[in-house]
């Protein structure tokens, strides 16, 4: 029996050695061939990360831009041209360079919004003025700070104004529901200016879509918060 056991254990290491014969030189030509394959570019990967984006084959491929954080000031915003296919109708192209900008850049750390937020809806009312609904993962995952908080928001603003010439000022929710502040710092009771070069008539509540929060109105002082000077630097 102690001889048929040792026989056994020969034949299977015999079996072993030459499948590993067979099977190597196999494996090093799909290693060759791996090598061979080029990295995707910058621009391959950042496409790859926007490939969620609803589009269209209609829709012209334009140079987008989209706001993130400054690769050589991480206390500023810088434009990252992105070639996407934008739709001409306004709502659906702000919805398109929003996704975008969720989506991030390729480096994650100069991200703006948390990888897990998401748009749930985007209105935009004859005035200018829009509503953008986010899940509450845009509250509860961005850091909460006043620099973080305010490049959140900042980095949606001029990300409209750069791509929808239509939006004049913004409204964030959180959930469909009006939120006091971000996560803590940037109060969101208030409106935000998007189109910086619009003057506008303080002492008007928009009539906002039905079936989101009724508190969703400019505050007791119809505070029209203007962007940072670390936003206006980047024009």
């Amino acid at each position: 029996m102690s001889w048929n056991w040792r026989t056994w254990i020969l034949v299977a290491l015999g079996i072993a050695v030459v499948v590993a014969a067979i099977y190597f030189p196999v494996l090093r030509r799909r290693v060759k061939t791996t090598a061979k394959i080029p990295q995707p570019t910058e621009e391959q990967a950042r496409r790859e990360l926007t490939q969620a984006v609803a589009q269209s084959p209609l829709d012209p491929v334009v140079k987008a831009k989209i706001f993130w954080i400054s690769s050589e000031d991480e206390s500023a915003l810088a434009p990252v041209n992105v070639q996407l296919a934008l739709s001409r109708d306004p709502v659906l192209r702000a919805k398109q360079v929003i996704n975008t900008l969720l989506a991030g850049p390729v480096d994650s750390d100069l991200r703006t919004l948390p990888a897990d937020a998401a748009l749930l809806a985007f209105y935009l009312l004859p005035d200018g003025t829009t509503v953008a609904d986010f899940s509450e993962a845009l509250a509860t995952s961005t850091p909460s700070g006043i620099q973080s908080e305010q490049l959140a928001v900042n980095s949606i603003a001029r990300t409209l104004e750069a791509n929808v010439p239509q939006v004049k000022r913004l409204k964030l929710l959180i959930h469909g529901q009006e939120v006091d502040t971000l996560a803590g710092h940037v109060d969101l009771t208030q409106f935000f200016i998007v189109d910086s070069k619009a003057k506008l008539q303080g002492a008007v509540t928009p009539d906002l879509p039905a079936g989101l929060a009724a508190k969703s109105a400019l505050p007791a002082s119809d505070t029209v918060t203007n962007p940072s000077p670390a936003i206006e630097s980047q024009r």
